[in-house]
């Protein structure tokens, strides 16, 4: 989506997200990725993507199982709302909405690609398909960086 068709559905984005963002519980603890000794229990989103990013987390738990999540780092939280910039850009991030979430950033860095990302192993493939499933794009998957990335499609 354009800057443009992101607004006309989400709105203008602000500091703290008022007006917009609500509190998702999710199913299982999520560990902060830069400190894995504090957990998450709860991530504010976009008010019209919380049902669907919900679903993901649920969909994750049935699939893998708590104890793979873990094993596997699916747990480790980067990130959703963050009022910011692009990097290096001007245009407003997809995470200014609370619409996009990071998720193992340590091994899935921003410029990785499918050689070394984590999430590019085999699987993770029924994560990614998890997110599609449920309106989500992976930036690793279509564009080949940006592994941790992923946001809501419309």
């Amino acid at each position: 989506m354009t800057t443009a068709q992101v607004i006309k559905k989400y709105g203008t984005p602000n500091e703290t997200g008022a007006g917009y963002l609500v509190t998702v519980k999710v199913p299982y603890p999520m560990r902060i990725a830069w400190d894995t000794d504090s957990s998450v229990e709860s991530i504010r989103c976009h008010k019209l993507i919380a049902d669907k990013l919900l679903a993901v987390f649920n969909d994750l738990l049935s699939h893998y199982g708590y104890d793979r999540i873990k094993e596997l780092g699916i747990d480790l939280y980067g990130g959703c709302f963050n009022y910011r910039r692009m990097r290096n850009g001007s245009a407003w991030s997809m995470h200014a909405w609370g619409i996009a979430i990071d998720l193992d950033p340590a091994r899935n860095t921003l410029k990785e690609t499918k050689r070394t990302a984590r999430f590019a192993r085999p699987e993770y493939k029924p994560m990614i398909d998890i997110f599609y499933k449920h309106g989500f794009i992976s930036l690793g998957r279509e564009k080949d960086f940006d592994w941790m990335h992923f946001q809501i499609k419309e």
